[in-house]
């Protein structure tokens, strides 16, 4: 037995090491194995990509690179011309009065040039619908502004008025309402007798708004309201804007959101200069009132042109409604109070300082 201990620990040893083999190779195997998923994309990384072949496209139907321009133009930085020809692009746009602008298209549309005295006088009106805040903008509006001098703008309006009292309804037949009723008109629209859709605007006089608001369901955005002038006492007043005045609508750009444009007719060549004028006035202090709550310019440029002359006249609007907007403080009366207060003891500091250093 002695004899055999040497071979027998010499036996244990080898397989020992044996097994330290095996354990390492089994250990590099884990370790140096790929991570699941890697070879899956390795896969796929290999799969070819097929191309489809496009035929031709006509030049008309091709995708064009849109090319962001600024709308907003200012040449305030561009020297005036001085000489009767110019170059547009390196001189600043002539700005006339509308006196003169409207002289100079009756000029082309004399009898002996384009031969329309008595053309209709459009005036583009640009817009910064730019909001309080850097993400906000102005929404899109449409309005009617009043004017004093009426003339023929095309259109047929028709208006439907609800009031109470015969005194108003002859007031309302008389100012050229296209149909004028009490209550009973309210029943009828209510049963479906009367369509409000044959009708553009509807006016409702103060009296009758307890009984109108049966159909609020059927009018929705038309149901009368003073905010948009339908709603009110003066029935004469509102009926004549609404049959002589002026309707625009600013509707915003689809590439720049911060920028709208106003095309709308305000008279006739053949009006007096004066009438055309007033009622210019009349639509640039209505636009004014939607203006944002915000510095800066909202009316930014207005033009007048008069088809079918292709002449476009630069006007000044800010000789008619304010071209800033200028904010009030809105602190309250006792914080001014407090910041009065101390302004006085500092200047009293100022004065026993002075005082000191005139005495040594």
């Amino acid at each position: 037995m002695l004899r055999n201990l040497p071979n027998l620990l010499n036996a244990i040893n080898l397989s020992n090491q044996v097994r330290q083999n095996v354990r390492t190779l089994y250990v590099s195997a884990t370790n140096e194995a790929a991570r699941k998923g890697t070879r899956e994309k390795a896969r796929k990384k290999k799969v070819k990509v097929e191309i489809k072949k496009v035929g031709f496209i006509p030049h008309n139907l091709r995708k064009k690179v849109k090319v962001e321009i600024n709308k907003h133009v200012d040449d305030s930085w561009k020297p005036i011309s001085t000489d009767d020809v110019w170059i547009g692009k390196y001189c600043q746009y002539p700005v006339f009065s509308v006196q003169d602008a409207i002289k100079f298209h009756r000029e082309t549309h004399h009898p002996t040039m384009y031969n329309v005295p008595n053309a209709g006088l459009i005036a583009e009106i640009q817009l910064n619908m730019q909001g309080d805040k850097p993400t906000r903008f102005v929404e899109n509006f449409h309005r009617m502004a009043p004017i004093n001098h009426k003339f023929d703008h095309g259109e047929e309006r028709t208006i439907l008025v609800l009031a109470k009292g015969q005194e108003n309804i002859d007031i309302a037949k008389n100012a050229g309402a296209t149909l004028v009723g009490d209550v009973g008109l309210i029943k009828s629209i209510q049963n479906g007798d009367l369509s409000i859709q044959e009708y553009q605007y509807i006016i409702a006089h103060n009296n009758i708004l307890p009984d109108l608001v049966h159909v609020r369901g059927l009018m929705k955005r038309r149901f009368p309201n003073p905010k948009s002038g339908t709603l009110g006492s003066d029935l004469k007043e509102m009926i004549e804007k609404f049959m002589n005045g002026i309707t625009y609508s600013a509707l915003k750009d689809e590439n720049q959101q911060n920028f709208a444009q106003i095309t709308t007719q305000f008279g006739t060549l053949d009006m007096d200069e004066k009438h055309l004028e007033d009622n210019l006035v009349q639509l640039l202090k209505d636009i004014n009132t939607m203006r944002p709550k915000r510095e800066g310019k909202f009316i930014t440029r207005v033009f007048l042109k008069s088809p079918p002359s292709n002449e476009v006249l630069k006007i000044n609007p800010f000789e008619y409604v304010p071209e800033e907007q200028t904010f009030t403080s809105k602190k309250k009366p006792a914080v001014l109070a407090e910041e009065d207060h101390e302004e006085a003891d500092a200047d009293d500091d100022n004065d026993e300082k002075e005082k000191k250093e005139a005495v040594n």
